[in-house]
């Protein structure tokens, strides 16, 4: 099991950030060999399940996830999301959370545990090394609109 976090602090405001977080289809743009497709109909909430396919030829996979929490962030309170990975390779969970930060921006924090079935626990420390780096490239590039 591995776990890790990604912070940014961005001069945007909480539901701009909130929406570039939470646009599912765009993490297939951000995260290397990934594509990911929306399976439920819009707007997203607690329910919503979407399908990352990573990897290439032989070597991809799915991972389906739902959204079992979903609290937009509003001007009192941190905007909060909780995705469970429910796939055949990846199992765990990933949370989002928005809040206010300093000077008018809006901190984003990204926390997730994960599971890699069939990779030894002894790789967890480089899985996590590479999953923050991976993750926190694409949060940047998410909060950028790139």
């Amino acid at each position: 099991m591995v776990y890790f976090l990604v912070e940014r602090t961005v001069a945007l405001p909480l539901g701009e950030a909130w929406r570039r977080v939470t646009c599912w289809a765009r993490h297939g743009e951000v995260v290397p060999v990934t594509r990911v497709r929306v399976v439920t109909p819009g707007p997203t909430g607690e329910g919503t399940v979407f399908v990352a396919r990573s990897g290439l030829g032989p070597l991809a996979f799915d991972d389906p996830m739902e959204v079992t929490v979903w609290v937009p962030p509003t001007e009192e309170t941190p905007g909060r999301c909780r995705v469970e990975k429910r796939g055949r390779v990846l199992t765990g969970w990933a949370e989002l959370e928005v809040r206010p930060g300093p000077g008018g921006r809006s901190r984003v924090v990204w926390r997730e545990d994960l599971t890699v079935r069939f990779v030894p626990a002894l790789f967890d420390p480089v899985l996590a090394r590479a999953s923050r780096w991976i993750f926190g490239r694409a949060v940047n590039r998410l909060l950028r609109g790139v």
